[in-house]
Formats: structure tokens, C-alpha cells, sequence
């Protein structure tokens, strides 16, 4: 690994020698023996007098022409794999040459990450904007081990990530000293439950068979993210037999859908329902699924309440009536769930901190789920929440079996009943522009206020970017954007983390951003300054990789939901409360965003405290952010 920053002399002397063995046996170009050089750190300079200043007139004996690496990328070329996210490390060397030299840089590109975690939430966040996974190389034990959290989001918000990570098998090959603390002997065992499959392959024929097998895994629903081994002498040594290996043609599963009859039992209880509600979460995964969804609710004319986990209907549609939930929740009759990660928390509440049960829904309300929750679960973490009985629940994919699903309710519709139906329309309007004008006017509280209020800085950033392809790309941190945004398209709203760790925001926005990138759209997003911290260097991964992305600072200067926390427990023992900051600000000093940016190669501006001046900066830089680059506005905001 790139480790050896304030190691002793003897050590800087150890590599010395190294570096002059691999250059002599590789070959190295004078270009390439000073770019390991450089990465050695200002310490081990003096390594860089020592190597030779031309490549060696005849070859050495001992060459690896043709080594496993190459066979490995011929495989991840046949997977549509854009790009492959890396923090650089010794036991994945070799495939990384591979994908540099040998595949030429291109499917997959190497996107260069400071950390594991942000190669990892980078890969997650492009998943979503793209629609299929990106690749990521991770580095033996710590490598997986700094990359897990990200993992673990990735796989609660159902997303496919193809994950590489080097390890070394055979104890007598492994050299001495940083190869043994990086290798171990089960090292899918760290994150098994939290990936949906893994393997480690022991020849290049297993490694095709399983590569492509992880593909079409992580794609099929529930999608999740996956994981192969790539034993460090596999990838190291040359390909023997070559002529026999064969890689396999990909071919997906076709989305399952639901029972047809079960499809036409749930359709009947809608139509006949007096109160009927749709709630949605990760119900839809493009802009048709978009459009199947507003078919099902028209045909139904029930209301639609989207948790956001993505965007699955156009909050300009009257039927899009999220922040009624409570109510419509309490009046249903009869309620569709389509992909939500936690029924049960729909309908019952737990009061926090005594743990009184509250029941939100009528006790005879009848329930249906369409989801594949019920097919993928791991016992250890309790991602799948508390347990729902529910009247009806069907296992499919929710938008390959909404045609079906439509058709259904069509033939379930008939003349008295299309008339009743249709006269909840005045009140359903009613409801929606009353919910809407209501949400105007929360927002414009506090409009002058400074620090910024977190509405006007939803309707600045709004006003700069409506003209544009946009994509909030973490649509989660400011509730005022998801109520107040006419949002029409699946890639205007992402969602968040998934399993709501800390850290995610700017490498998943940049991951996302990249994706955007190709498309031609836009990216913004609201950053959280405690999840910026926490991987910032996903800022130089931006610059470096000239990824456009408008990121505004949501710099409240500490962890606010963790001082509320603290000032509920202080009441409940009677203490005083204003001492709930201490462990929670970010004050004293206070941290410059916009500087951080800048050393990050990040064009940057703030902090913005008074709010007349938010809007022309804005517009500064959005203008950066067209001209291809990322840019960061820092706000001084309040806490929500």
C-alpha cells in the first residue's frame, strides 16, 4: 500500500532497494520509475537518483508477459463495467495494471479515491443514476474493513456494486511484514452479511464463472452488492492454458412479477376500497416504472404517498399527497405497499424515549405488500425491520408487474364503481393544493433569518438550477427540495444512504455525479458539514476526475440531531439541558468549507451568512459547474 510516509531510514533504504529490482525487471520507463517515486511521499525522494534513467537495452529473463490480471480484465470487459473506483493497494497490484495497461484505461476507467469507504459510496451513488453497477478494488483486510459502512448502505438501500478485493491465500508466498496483517483467511467473512453473494475463485476459469455469476446476482432483485476475491498469485502469475478458458456469456434474469391471481385479488380490494392509499419507497427504478406507477394511481384515483427512498411519482400530480401521510394513513381502508423497506412502521409507531406503542392505522385496516422482501434476508443485521402481518402479500418485481397490476384494476372497474371513483377528485385537489400552499408558507419562515434558513436555501438553489437538467443527487438532507421541487423525473430524486450511516452524502453525490455526467444533467446536492467530514477527500476525486457537481453546504456547524438527543435525555433526568452542545458542535473553530474545497483542487465559496447574497453566488457557480468542474457553496445555515 501506499504506506510509507514517516517510516525510519533503514525502511526508506528497503524500498530503495525494491524500487531498483522492479525497475530492472519490469523494464521501466524513465516516466514510470519517477511516477513511484513520487508516490513515495517527499521522505524517499532521494529514491527517485537511484533508478535508471533509461530502459535496460535487452529484457531480463524473468517477465510475466501475460499474467492472470489480463484474463481477469477480459472478463470485467464483457460486463458493461464503466468505470472501477480505487484506493490503491499492493494486494490488487497486479488487476490494477491490468485495467490501466493492458485494458487501456476504458471499461473500466479507474476513478482514483482517497479512501474505501468513498470508492465504495461512490459506486453506490452511481449505481442509482446509472442504473447499472460500477466496479471497486479494495485492498485485502483494511481495505475491506474501511469500505464496509459503505457496504453496509449499499446493501440496505438494495443497490448492485461489483466489488474486487485482493488477498493473499498461501501462507509461503505471502512477504513478510504489511502482506500478513493485509491477507486472512476468510476475508468475505467480514462483510457476508451484509453482501448478497461472494466467492473466492482459485483458478481464471472459477474467477470467469463467478465474475460473471456476481453480475447477474447483484442484478437480479432484490439487487445488492457483491463481492470476488482475487487471490493475489491468481492475479500475479502467468496465464497457463490459456486457449482452454472460456468466459461466459452474460445473460440477466428477466424481473420476475407477481401471481396474476393474487395480482387480481389485491386489484378488487383497491377498487372496492372506500379510502384506499399507495405508499411507495424503492418501488420503481426508471422514468417508465415512473410512468406505470401514475397508471396504477389514475385507475385508482388514490392518493400516493412516496417515502423517497427513490423518486417514484411527480410530486406536480394531485394524486402525490406525501405530506398528508399521517392522515391518509389514519383514515385508510385499504393500503398498497409497493417496495417499502418498513411496513410496520407505517401503520404502529414506538414513542421515543419510553417505547409506547402507538397504533396509526384503524386496527382493521387491510393491508397488501408487493416486494422482494421477503426473499433475501440475513439473520444479524435487522435491516428488515419489524414484522407485519399483512392481509396479502405478494412477492415480484413492483414495476414489471405493474402492467399487469393495472390491467387488473381495469377489469375490476366497472361502470357505478369508475363514477365513485371518480368523484373523489374535487376533494383529492383540493387536498393536494392546500397541502402545497401549505408547505410554501412553512418555508418562507424565517426567509431574512441569518444563519440561512434551510427553506430559503431550498428555493434559492431552486430558482438557480430550474432552467437546467437537474438532479438533486442526495434528495434526503433538505426536506424543503422533495415538498416544494416540482419533481417530475426518476433522476431528479435519488434518495439518501440507505442505512442511514454518516458519510455517504459526498462521495454517493459524486458517484452519482459521475454518472449524470455522461448523461448530460446536471448534479446538485445539500452536504451535511459532519458527513463531509468524514470523507472529504471525495472532493479531490471530483476535481481530479473533472466530475461536475454544485454541492451547497448544509452547515448548521454541528450534530443537531444528536443535541436533541442529548437535551431529551437531560429532561427526562432533570438536568440542565444547555450543556447537549459539547460533544455535538462544530464550532470553535469553526470549519471553512470553502477553503477545504479549494485545497482540494474544489472551486469554493462562503461562508454565506447573509441571505440576499446566497443567490448570486449561486449563479457563480453554476457557472463552474457547466464548464465541467465541481463547485462548492458554503452556507451558514440553520440547524434544520
Amino acid at each position: 500500500m501506499n504506506d510509507d510516509t514517516n517510516k525510519p531510514k533503514q525502511v526508506i533504504v528497503e524500498r530503495r532497494n525494491f524500487l531498483k529490482t522492479a525497475a530492472v525487471t519490469a523494464g521501466a520507463a524513465t516516466a514510470g520509475a519517477m511516477a513511484v517515486g513520487n508516490a513515495v511521499t517527499a521522505q524517499a525522494a532521494e529514491v527517485k537518483a537511484d533508478l535508471p534513467k533509461s530502459a535496460p537495452k535487452t529484457m531480463p529473463d524473468k517477465q510475466i508477459p501475460r499474467p492472470g490480471s489480463d484474463f481477469m480484465v477480459d472478463v470485467i470487459k464483457t460486463l458493461d463495467i464503466k468505470y472501477v473506483a480505487a484506493n490503491p493497494g499492493s494486494s490488487f497490484r497486479s488487476l490494477h495494471e491490468s485495467v490501466v495497461n493492458y485494458g487501456g484505461n476504458k471499461m473500466p476507467e479507474l476513478i482514483t479515491c482517497l479512501h474505501e469507504e468513498a470508492s465504495v459510496a461512490i459506486a453506490h451513488g452511481y449505481a442509482k443514476a446509472a442504473g447499472k453497477p460500477m466496479a471497486v478494488m479494495m485492498h485485502g483486510t483494511v481495505g475491506l474493513q474501511h469500505g464496509s459502512m459503505a457496504i453496509y448502505n449499499a446493501w440496505c438501500d438494495r443497490v448492485p456494486i461489483m466489488m474486487f478485493a485482493g488477498n493473499g491465500l498461501d501462507a509461503t508466498k505471502r512477504r513478510p511484514g504489511t502482506e500478513w496483517y493485509h491477507s486472512v483467511q476468510d476475508a468475505a467473512a467480514m462483510v457476508r452479511d451484509y453482501v448478497k453473494w461472494d466467492d473466492q475463485p482459485m483458478s481464471l476459469q472459477h474467477f470467469a464463472e463467478s465474475t460473471v455469476r456476481a453480475y447477474k446476482i447483484a442484478n437480479t432483485s432484490p439487487k445488492e452488492p457483491v463481492l470476488i476475491m482475487a487471490e493475489i498469485d491468481l492475479q500475479e502469475d502467468k496465464i497457463e492454458h490459456e486457449s482452454a478458458l472460456k468466459i461466459p456469456k452474460l445473460s440477466l434474469s428477466v424481473p420476475s412479477t407477481g401471481d396474476t391471481g393474487a395480482l387480481a385479488e389485491a386489484a378488487k380490494m383497491l377498487v372496492e376500497a372506500k379510502k384506499p392509499l399507495i405508499i411507495v419507497d424503492r418501488a420503481v427504478r426508471d422514468q417508465e416504472g415512473v410512468r406505470r406507477l401514475v397508471r396504477l394511481a389514475e385507475a385508482l384515483n388514490t392518493p400516493v404517498v412516496d417515502l423517497g427512498g427513490r423518486m417514484n411519482f411527480p410530486t406536480t400530480h394531485y394524486l402525490c399527497q406525501t405530506d398528508l401521510r399521517r392522515e391518509l394513513v389514519r383514515d385508510a381502508d385499504v393500503i398498497l405497499m409497493l417496495e417499502v423497506a418498513d411496513p410496520w412502521g407505517q401503520l404502529n409507531s414506538v414513542t421515543d424515549p419510553f417505547k409506547e406503542y402507538r397504533r396509526l392505522a384503524k386496527e382493521d385496516v387491510k393491508t397488501i405488500t408487493l416486494s422482494f422482501s421477503d426473499v433475501y434476508l440475513k439473520s444479524n443485521y435487522q435491516d428488515f425491520q419489524r414484522f407485519l402481518s399483512v392481509n396479502m402479500a405478494i412477492t415480484g418485481d413492483v414495476q414489471a408487474s405493474l402492467p399487469e397490476f393495472i390491467d387488473q384494476v381495469r377489469r375490476a372497474t366497472d361502470g357505478p364503481r369508475k363514477q365513485a371513483l371518480a368523484l373523489r377528485t374535487p376533494k383529492l385537489r383540493a387536498d393536494y393544493e392546500a397541502m402545497r400552499a401549505e408547505a410554501r408558507t412553512a418555508s418562507a419562515v424565517g426567509w431574512d433569518a441569518s444563519p440561512i434558513s434551510t427553506g430559503r436555501m431550498a428555493a434559492e438553489v431552486w430558482d438557480v438550477i430550474k432552467n437546467e437538467p437537474w438532479s438533486l443527487v442526495v434528495s434526503d438532507r433538505i426536506n424543503w427540495a422533495r415538498r416544494l421541487w416540482p419533481t417530475t423525473e426518476y433522476h431528479q430524486m435519488l434518495g439518501g444512504s440507505g442505512g442511514q450511516g454518516v458519510g455517504y452524502a459526498l462521495p454517493g453525490a459524486v458517484g452519482a455525479a459521475l454518472a449524470n455526467r455522461d448523461k448530460g444533467l446536471l448534479s446538485v446536492t445539500f452536504q451535511p458539514d459532519g458527513d463531509m467530514m468524514y470523507s472529504p477527500g471525495a472532493l479531490w476525486t471530483a476535481a481530479h476526475h473533472k466530475i461536475p457537481l454544485l454541492i451547497v453546504m448544509h452547515n448548521n456547524r454541528g450534530y443537531h440531531q444528536e443535541t436533541m438527543h442529548l437535551q431529551r435525555m437531560a429532561s427526562l433526568h432533570n438536568r440542565r439541558t444547555d450543556q447537549a452542545w459539547i460533544g455535538n458542535s462544530l464550532e470553535n473553530p469553526n470549519i471553512d468549507f470553502a477553503k477545504m474545497a479549494q485545497a482540494h483542487g474544489v472551486w469554493g465559496e462562503g461562508p454565506i451568512n447573509n441571505p440576499a447574497a446566497l443567490g448570486p453566488a449561486l449563479r457563480r457557480a453554476l457557472a463552474v459547474v457547466k464548464s465541467g468542474a465541481p463547485a462548492l457553496i458554503d452556507v451558514h445555515s440553520q440547524v434544520r
